[in-house]
């Protein structure tokens, strides 16, 4: 294939900021960045706009749906690809389409809907987020308690088998578990096989999350969301999750899911690149609509909420490139920062960080433009400008 070359913006590598160079892309990976003066290959030519900015696209880990589609409600390829498709003018090049607590069979066809589409890498689907079963009745949210259970032989050999399918493909699956309702050895098996675990929708006590996480706790899904609140005699899952150095946490940066202040504390109290943005996004995101039906409720859409009749928040009406401003004028975050807990953070709770989340040689050229206000402006998937 000819040579790509994306010149006139200031690139962030993940790392660092870098102007005056070119960056070459060719058969979907990115292959040189080239600094002015440097020796070009011959291709295609493609000026970017003055004062933009490219960066590594954006990964969001838990996308329940957007552009009118609910992966619990249509768990079909063409599904899972026109929510991936939904999320990219808001500059998110890759996702881990969500399905939340429903039966085995259910699971088993979204699983498999959302595996065939990740064979293509231009959809950006990147595996899939089982959110539930297995979780705590207590801290529910809007998840439907019928389908609540502990796993059972069948459930884990059925995650043990996606799992390895989809790594086959480069591609992960991140299950969302209550440790008080799995067992440690089921823990362990699960993150042997290479599951990514992570602890949510829990009233686990601090001392039950501590003893989990060396079994194969990797992280925490909507940290402080689906969890009772900080008690001093009591910390619970939020402040073992701070406390366990090693585990990542995923926030939701929508200023009502978490409050700023208390956004602000947990992300000074995490070891550097720990934190990560997920959107928790639904149906409405990247459309018009006021509301839309999960799991037989309706979820109305007020004032950047979503929440049932009776208040209860089910999921967020935020984009990733939303997020990642409140991140810098909400939070007082440097952009560097905000960037990569947008794209180099999420690729490395994944394990992908070896081909994801920066811009050098050898990883794939999943990019986004921002202009100066940090709006999207375009993004390329797997080198396909979208």
């Amino acid at each position: 294939m000819t040579p790509r070359l994306l010149s006139g913006a200031r690139l962030f590598t993940g790392e660092r900021m870098l102007d005056d160079h070119t960056l070459v892309i060719e058969a979907g990976e990115i292959v040189d960045l080239v600094p002015a003066g440097g020796a070009l290959p011959a291709g295609t030519h493609e000026p970017l706009p003055t004062g933009s900015l490219l960066v590594p696209g954006f990964i969001d880990v838990q996308v329940n749906g957007a552009g009118g589609y609910l992966f619990n409600a249509d768990p079909t390829v063409d599904a899972v690809t026109a929510i991936a498709r939904a999320l990219r003018p808001f500059g998110t090049t890759g996702v881990l389409p969500t399905f939340i607590t429903d039966d085995s069979g259910r699971m088993r066809t979204a699983a498999e809907a959302a595996l065939a589409a990740a064979d293509d890498p231009a959809t950006g689907v990147l595996g899939v987020h089982l959110e539930g079963p297995f979780i705590s009745k207590e801290r529910k949210g809007c998840h439907d308690p019928r389908f609540i259970r502990v796993p059972g032989e069948d459930d884990l050999r059925l995650i043990e088998d996606l799992t390895a399918r989809f790594a086959s493909r480069e591609g992960r699956v991140l299950l969302t578990l209550a440790p008080e309702c799995v067992e440690d050895a089921a823990i362990a098996r699960l993150a042997a096989s290479g599951v990514v675990v992570a602890a949510g929708h829990t009233a686990a006590s601090f001392e039950r999350i501590r003893a989990a996480v060396p079994h194969g706790i990797r992280g925490f899904t909507h940290l402080s969301n689906g969890m009772p609140p900080i008690d001093n005699r009591a910390p619970g899952p939020v402040i073992a999750a701070l406390d366990s150095h090693d585990a990542w946490c995923g926030v939701i940066a929508d200023g009502v899911h978490v409050h700023p202040g208390l956004l602000r504390v947990m992300i000074a109290a995490k070891a550097p690149g720990k934190v990560f943005l997920v959107t928790d996004a639904m149906p409405p995101v990247g459309t018009d609509a006021t509301e839309f039906e999960l799991l037989g409720q309706t979820i109305l859409r007020r004032n950047g909420r979503l929440v049932t009749k009776t208040g209860v928040l089910a999921g967020a009406d935020i984009d990733m490139a939303a997020s990642i401003r409140n991140c810098v004028h909400l939070l007082g975050l440097p952009v560097e920062e905000a960037l990569r807990m947008a794209s180099l953070y999420p690729a490395c709770f994944l394990r992908l960080d070896h081909r994801l989340g920066r811009l050098a040689p050898g990883y794939r050229a999943d990019l986004t433009l921002l202009d100066g206000g940090l709006q999207v402006r375009g993004c390329w998937v797997a080198g396909q400008r979208a």
